[in-house]
């Protein structure tokens, strides 16, 4: 025999409660970012910040940074804001994703130019000259004296840490001639840098902002580019002018091979699956592809000029390649290297992220 249920009418408490969840879960839905489609992030050094959909790989929108010569750029964990450092107004852009606006502009200082994002901290390297640092920023506990007017000692970069939360300069770290690349240990706790203005490579404690290790390149080699493998066993840094790359071992940053390139590696990064290792030639015109086990050059992809920077699509299906001196991004197959497009009107393009994250020579997913 089915049992009946009969319908009771809901008192002034219940109304009330109901009520207050409606309006705490309108609230949550209003504070929680809108999901986003897939989308790259390019900057142009003599426009803004392409914003490419990558479900029809076209150009929607370009964003301005409010300063000028945007190059390295990097997103937040959560995908909300970009970040773009301005060559001409030695300055950090933070633009909100969900509606494009400029939410503030970050003084750096002297060229800032490579941006890398990690947890809730921000990485900026830059050439302070006569400047000790940008405002507000602590120096490392051995930092150097501020270089004099009129000396002609070359002046080592400096890497300006920013706090995500606050937008914050807390700390600026000295580092070697001409800062390049960025990359941390697995663990998140090293920082390692390339200098290719000395030929080094910089291994600092994260937190404090000490340097632990200074590893020495070839003579003229010109470090670039740096990459952790995915299992975290290895360091790849590309070397510009000695036309080869170093794998690292991570442990003690012993040489364990130099393999050689094309002309000019610069950008550097493993598939997910770290069975891959690609590296930009940019001087041949090329983005090689090399199996991450052996070395073996299994692939060379034909590409624009000047193409520094890349980043697989979020899917890993597609690679992206940011190519300067053809203002346009290349899209490959990322598997067969056939090329599918060539997305045009990014004048100078530089540095290329996507969301959601994915590998690349600026970003790790």
């Amino acid at each position: 025999m089915a049992t009946e249920k009969r319908y009771r009418r809901p008192g002034r408490t219940t109304l009330a409660l109901c009520a207050a969840l409606a309006c705490a879960a309108c609230a949550w839905r209003a504070q929680t970012p809108l999901p986003q489609p897939a989308t790259a992030y390019v900057s142009g050094e003599t426009g803004g910040i392409a914003v490419i959909d990558l479900g029809r790989l076209e150009i929607t929108r370009t964003l301005d940074t409010g300063g000028k010569g945007p190059r390295g750029i990097g997103i937040s964990a959560d995908g909300r804001y970009l970040l773009a450092a301005n060559k001409g107004t030695s300055d950090l852009s933070v633009i909100d994703t969900r509606d494009g606006q400029l939410v503030r502009r970050i003084p750096i200082g002297k060229n800032p130019e490579f941006v890398r994002v990690s947890g809730g901290q921000a990485f900026v390297t830059y050439e302070p000259g006569e400047r000790n640092g940008p405002p507000g920023a602590e120096p490392a506990p051995e930092a150097g004296k501020p270089a004099k007017a009129g000396d002609d000692a070359p002046v080592p970069a400096e890497i300006a840490v920013i706090d995500l939360k606050d937008w914050r300069v807390t700390r600026a770290i000295p580092s070697g001639l001409e800062t390049e690349g960025i990359e941390f240990s697995p663990d998140a706790r090293l920082l390692l840098v390339t200098n290719e203005g000395d030929d080094t490579v910089s291994v600092y404690e994260r937190a404090s902002g000490r340097r632990l290790n200074l590893l020495k390149t070839p003579p003229g080699s010109r470090p670039r580019g740096i990459k952790v493998s995915p299992d975290g066993r290895r360091y790849i840094v590309t070397l510009e002018s000695a036309n080869a790359f170093l794998v690292l071992d991570a442990a003690d940053y012993r040489i364990l091979r130099t393999v050689p390139t094309r002309a000019g590696p610069y950008g550097v990064a493993f598939d997910r699956a770290g069975e891959r290792l690609f590296v930009a030639a940019s001087r041949a015109d090329t983005i090689q592809v090399f199996d991450a086990g052996s070395y073996e050059n299994i692939a060379n992809i034909a590409t624009g000029k000047r193409c520094w920077h890349f980043s697989f699509t979020p899917d890993d299906a597609r690679l992206l390649i940011a190519c300067g001196r053809s203002n346009a991004v290349y899209v490959v197959d990322a598997r067969s290297y056939q090329p599918l497009r060539e997305i045009a009107g990014v004048a100078l393009s530089w540095g290329i992220v996507t969301y959601p994250k994915s590998p690349g020579t600026l970003d790790a997913p």
